[in-house]
């Protein structure tokens, strides 16, 4: 079909790679928990997006760019690591204040808060374009799947990059009524909030070291 090759084989790995915990999910969660439905979806349309221009990317052949270009590869590599980390001493921080307030009552009225200036679409975007690993894995991963004697091979790229997108849209969107539910018991609890958001903090400093030890 359009020139895609053992589809129920791509879809089941489809779903594997999908529910692997990254930070692209786990951004959009905690977006969800801190701030509601309506800004997890702006969150999670960030991701979309950057998926979108990654498949585009490794499509038009730039992720064979960055693999036989080192330096243009770790220009890329330590710029998505230094972001993660960012975000990550962030959270650190935002969790340090829930530890240091005082008062349960407290915490019941004003719930967690979103950090200052934090704009949802534009993180997650930038979360996602700045990983070359993921560039790298479209590739590989949708290449396996293209015939390649079809003569239209960009209609195979665009039929397989649909597939992961509504994958994609279901998984976060459970992931983001799930977030509501855990916001409902970070405003009752300050310790449940701070310790969640250290949890993501600590999490995404795991992202940036794995992503800076990453080769091509």
């Amino acid at each position: 079909m359009f020139g895609v090759v053992d589809l129920p084989t791509y879809l089941a790995g489809l779903v594997l790679i999908i529910l692997l915990p990254g930070p692209n999910s786990l951004y959009v969660l905690s977006v969800a928990a801190r701030r509601g439905v309506r800004s997890g979806y702006t969150a999670a349309a960030g991701v979309w997006c950057g998926d979108a221009v990654l498949m585009t990317l490794s499509a038009a052949g730039v992720a064979s760019l960055l693999q036989a270009n080192a330096v243009l590869f770790g220009i890329v590599k330590y710029a998505g690591a230094g972001y993660l980390a960012w975000l990550a001493v962030g959270m650190l921080r935002a969790a340090w204040g829930m530890w240091r307030g005082r008062g349960e009552e407290r915490a019941e009225e004003t719930g967690p808060a979103a950090a200052p200036g934090e704009r949802p679409f534009r993180r997650a975007l930038v979360v996602s374009l700045l990983n070359p690993k993921a560039i790298l894995f479209f590739i590989a991963f949708f290449v396996q799947f293209v015939d390649p004697a079809y003569a239209y091979p960009a209609l195979s790229f665009v039929v397989l990059g649909a597939f992961a997108q509504v994958a994609s849209v279901l998984y976060l969107s459970a992931l983001i009524f799930s977030g509501t539910r855990l916001a409902a018991a970070f405003r009752r609890r300050r310790r449940l909030s701070a310790g969640a958001t250290s949890a993501a903090g600590a999490l995404f400093l795991g992202f940036a070291a794995k992503l800076s030890t990453a080769s091509a």
